[in-house]
This record gives structure tokens, sequence and C-alpha cells, in this order.
């Protein structure tokens, strides 16, 4: 059976530092699926479609690795890709607190889901989601911060 890793969030958009996890699972892993989560409580600045399409469009040359959609738990879903690992990104000590609860929660709801915690290179460890969108907000430059594979698509759904 393949050891499989879910990697969740909203991705809202993809940024280098979630291709740096992604790539740090692949080694660990037979099989990286990126969770990509409707949230709809996070308000996303790109709709689910265009999230999961940069996605696709930034791993299409990374062997082994799938991306999905979800609306439901996390554990539910991971019951249904048939895993229980999660992957979760840590930046900054500031992440880890809201990571270990969101942890907990999990086992809680499944004790066999197991989160391991990876860390993006120093050069990736600035970069989030929502400063891409600050910056997006006010037409910055965003190309050293984002798979310059994304970039057109970017432009192209805003």
């Amino acid at each position: 059976m393949k050891k499989r890793a879910l990697y969740p969030g909203t991705f809202d958009p993809v940024t280098n530092g979630h291709i740096d996890i992604i790539k740090r699972a692949l080694p660990i892993f037979d099989e990286v699926v990126v969770a990509v989560a409707t949230s709809t409580q996070k308000s996303p600045l790109f709709s689910l479609e265009d999230r999961v399409k940069f996605l696709k469009e930034a791993t299409k040359d990374l062997k082994n690795v799938a991306i999905e959609s979800f609306d439901n738990l996390l554990v539910e879903f991971a019951q249904e890709m048939q895993t229980s690992f999660i992957i979760r990104g840590l930046r900054a000590i500031s992440d880890f607190e809201y990571e270990l609860q969101l942890s907990y929660a999990n086992s809680s709801l499944d004790p066999n889901i197991e989160t391991i915690f990876l860390m993006p290179t120093l050069e990736n460890a600035f970069i989030s989601s929502s400063v891409v969108r600050a910056i997006l907000k006010h037409n910055g430059k965003i190309s050293h911060l984002v798979p310059k594979e994304i970039l057109p698509l970017i432009d192209g759904a805003k």
C-alpha cells in the first residue's frame, strides 16, 4: 500500500513556500495529495477552480503529486483518501500554536491521524498567501513569491 499524505490548505494563491513544503514531503511519502479546501469562511480571493488550476500548473513537473479539492472535515477527507498522514507547514513560531490546536482537534476526531510539521527553506519562510494577496490588491510585484508557471493564470483570474 502506498504511503500517502495530505497537504491541506486554501492555497489562495499557491506560493513558493507551499511548493517548498510539497517538495520536502515527497521523499518521505510515495504520494502527496494537495488538498484544496473550499474554505468559504475565509472568503478566498480566487475561486476554488482557479486555486486547483494554479496548483496543477505549479506541480505539473513533480511526480507523485495529486491535486484534489474538498469541502468536508479534513479527517473525513483523509479517510476518503485512505491516509492518516497530514502535512502542515510552519514558517514561524507564531504558526505553531494554531497548527498544534488543529492537530489536536484532528486527533480527537480520528486518533489514527498523524500530523507532520515541515518547515520551508529560510528563503521561503516569510512568504504567505495573505502577503501575496495584499501585494496583489495594490498591483505590486509577486513574481518572486509564487511559482512562475501561475503568473499568467493569476493575471487572467484577477
